[in-house]
């Protein structure tokens, strides 16, 4: 652990300050909508548009690091990160807060690609499992943080967009500096999605599903708790708890994973998902309920991305894992795309509560289809499965493509000595 940190504290700390950063703004424009008085739709448009440079960002942003290299790219969208953060103030329309949304979207995708592939770089086989729960741990330990910074001043007026956006400036500066030399850079080509498909319909249909219910966490959280009559401290704790239960319970259900049939566990985990969400849709206005249920949704959300992976990585051979992750992002970021409207139209419906209604309705299609493929084949035996690999919605392609290979290389590595016997 010392040695990653000794190697890679300055992209660390610098992604922990992008991560600041971008959890503030997205927070803070549900807060800010609100005062500016937009419409619940008029700001789903605005979350959803994240989302769809988000995706854009990771198809084109490998051409564009081979085009002109890490430290260009990286630092030129950092820039623009950081103007478009300090003009939400400045330009409060919805149409110039969507294409913000968009452009920020796509500059901290094409910012995760670069990071994550110089972490990769920076590791060396024996501490790149280390290295990566590090940078999971930093990403949500700097979202977790942000709702903190968003007590700092009044969200009516300026200074919490100037925050993020020195911020990011910030976090240029370490990793420019300290970090050399750039790694080389390739990707994997996706597998088609009918070919996907094939392989794993659980593992397709459920990241869509989990598309919509991520977004609306990551970007409708903070429209309830505005919509919902929450002070702007019980929004920051609300929205922290969806990270903070994803983070504590990630693990527990990881190991459990390698122990039992993940296709009932997927049903299990989404169960409770959709009971965490019915609690924070008939108890919303006691707020320890909906922190308790925000910490359930996300504490089974996140780690249901890992599992539906490492379900569908059990059906393909090694070398055909990493193509499959790109084939998940894509059809989970599609979801994403779709999530923040219809929330902002289920709000719009039946009030805040749609918000839960939503995630709720989500995870229930999640636990009936896993029961359905269940009668569909027949169950991979425990040993013969796969690792599970802890990712989180924020990983690209390139930190996924690399927790795999780690995975596989030590699962080899593991059964090495009981071959030689």
């Amino acid at each position: 652990m010392l040695q990653v940190l000794s190697s890679a504290w300055a992209l660390l700390l610098g992604m922990c300050l992008l991560m600041v950063g971008n959890g503030m703004q997205g927070t803070l424009l549900g807060i800010r909508g609100e005062i500016e008085g937009f419409s619940t739709l008029e700001m789903s448009i605005v979350m959803s548009a994240y989302f769809v440079g988000f995706l854009g960002g990771s198809r084109t942003a490998p051409a564009m690091i081979r085009r002109v290299g890490h430290v260009r790219v990286f630092a030129a969208l950092a820039s623009l990160i950081s103007a478009v953060m300090i003009l939400y103030p400045t330009l409060t329309e919805v149409w110039a807060w969507t294409a913000g949304r968009v452009l920020i979207g796509f500059c901290f995708s094409a910012v995760y690609v670069t990071a994550e592939s110089w972490l990769n770089n920076a590791a060396t086989n024996e501490n790149r499992g280390q290295a990566l729960s590090l940078y999971m741990i930093v990403q949500t330990a700097g979202i977790v943080v942000s709702q903190a910074l968003l007590l700092a001043a009044d969200p009516s007026g300026y200074v919490l967009f100037v925050i993020p956006s020195v911020l990011v400036s910030i976090a240029v500066t370490p990793i420019l500096l300290s970090i050399s030399p750039t790694p080389a850079f390739d990707t994997t080509k996706p597998m088609s999605l009918k070919e996907l498909a094939g392989y794993s319909p659980l593992g397709c249909v459920g990241m869509f599903l989990l598309g919509g219910i991520f977004s609306a966490q990551f970007g409708m959280a903070s429209v309830y708790g505005a919509q919902a009559g929450l002070s702007v401290g019980q929004i920051s704790t609300f929205v922290a708890m969806f990270f903070v239960g994803s983070v504590l319970l990630q693990y527990p259900i990881g190991w459990i994973s390698d122990r039992m049939d993940r296709r009932f566990l997927v049903l299990i985990v989404a169960a409770i998902g959709a009971v965490g969400s019915l609690i924070g849709m008939l108890f919303g206005e006691q707020f320890t309920l909906l922190l308790v249920s925000a910490f359930v949704v996300g504490g089974m959300s996140n780690p249901l991305y890992s599992l539906l992976i490492a379900h569908t990585n059990d059906f393909l051979e090694h070398e055909d894992m990493a193509a499959a992750s790109g084939g998940l992002i894509f059809i989970n970021g599609l979801g994403a795309i779709a999530g923040p409207i219809i929330t902002g139209y289920m709000m719009d419906t039946v009030g805040p509560g749609g918000f839960y209604l939503f995630t709720g309705v989500l995870f229930v299609m999640l636990v009936a289809y896993a029961a359905y493929r269940s009668t569909r084949r027949r169950s991979i035996a425990v040993e013969d499965t796969g690792a599970y690999v802890a990712v989180t919605p924020s990983y690209t392609s390139v930190a996924i493509e690399y927790a795999q290979e780690y995975a596989i290389e030590t699962e080899k590595d593991e059964e090495k000595p009981q071959n030689d016997k």
